[in-house]
């Protein structure tokens, strides 16, 4: 790509009528593409068992630990309204000035010209300035913005598990830090009927981990201190118990969704119907892909027929 080809991303889902276009793109084949990669890398695997690590996996997770000390720096302020700490904007208007910088210590000098396109991706992926929220759509401009990196060679294939089990955990938990610290109201939640008020995609990762494990099953995670016991080894355990610590109240109430995937019989089952439900209920729905930056690297443009 050469340089003078790197823009801006811009919003390009206008109307509704729009998604057949987005759901026939190289974007959304490339970011399928990898989430599946990702999904299947991390088949089987713990948090701590051994996987290469690469240095600019390293690299990234020295920027998400950045963007984590910059939340003390910016503690929230007393104001009268529940949701939406307004110190939020504050910690995200320091992300968008200094987002670009951040970047370019993953690139060499030929690919620094890109920075302007991966900047608006890490600018979205933790809540909106203006609104005070955090939903899937936000996750996914972090998911798009690791998509770009490999499709740019900077992540190889050999760093799926890494990318999952090690970035985006620390992604994950940057994340929770923040909405907890700036009290983000959940954007386009589904309430008890939606999985999560916030993430879905540690879902999906989380349960490709526990595919195959010999004393994890589905049925397990609804039971007393499963999911705070293994939450360090397991993203899905990890998410669940968040959703406990954050929720008072029987689990199946406030957490229907979840409650009902306990039953099905088998991970792989589990896994299989979250990435469907995910294809339809967050890349599918025009309230979070109108949101969604399109670039060079991520291009709405038609995808090649296989």
């Amino acid at each position: 790509m050469a340089s003078e080809q790197f823009l801006p991303p811009k919003k390009l889902i206008n109307k509704a009528g729009d998604l057949v276009i987005w759901l026939k793109s190289e974007a959304y084949h490339d970011i399928v593409s990898f989430i599946m990669i990702v999904n299947d890398a991390v088949k089987g695997k713990a948090v701590n068992d051994t996987y290469a690590t690469s240095q600019p996996i390293n690299e990234f997770i020295k920027i998400l630990d950045v963007l984590s000390g910059w939340v003390d720096e910016c503690p929230p302020i007393n104001q009268p309204q529940r949701f939406g700490n307004k110190a939020f904007r504050q910690w995200h208007d320091k992300l968008e000035k200094n987002s670009e910088s951040l970047l370019s210590a993953l690139l060499d000098d030929q690919q620094k010209p890109a920075t302007v396109e991966l900047a608006a991706y890490l600018n979205g992926a933790f809540g909106d300035h203006t609104r005070l929220d955090y939903g899937t759509g936000h996750e996914a401009s972090f998911v798009g913005l690791l998509c770009c990196l490999m499709k740019m060679r900077i992540f190889r294939e050999e760093d799926a598990t890494a990318i999952a089990l090690k970035l985006f955990s620390r992604y994950i938990e940057v994340c929770r830090n923040i909405q907890l610290t700036y009290s983000l109201e959940p954007a386009g939640s589904q309430g008890v009927w939606g999985l999560d008020d916030y993430q879905f995609i540690p879902f999906i990762w989380g349960s490709s981990q526990l595919i195959g494990h010999p004393d994890l099953k589905p049925s397990s995670f609804v039971m007393e201190n499963v999911a705070e016991t293994w939450k360090h080894q397991y993203m899905f355990m990890a998410a669940v118990d968040f959703i406990k610590s954050a929720k008072t109240g029987p689990f199946a109430e406030h957490s229907n969704a979840l409650w009902g995937i306990s039953g099905v019989a088998e991970w792989t089952k589990v896994n299989s119907g979250l990435i469907k439900m995910y294809k339809a209920e967050v890349l599918s729905k025009f309230p979070v892909i109108q949101h969604f930056l399109f670039g060079k690297i991520l291009s709405l443009k038609p995808a090649k027929q296989n």
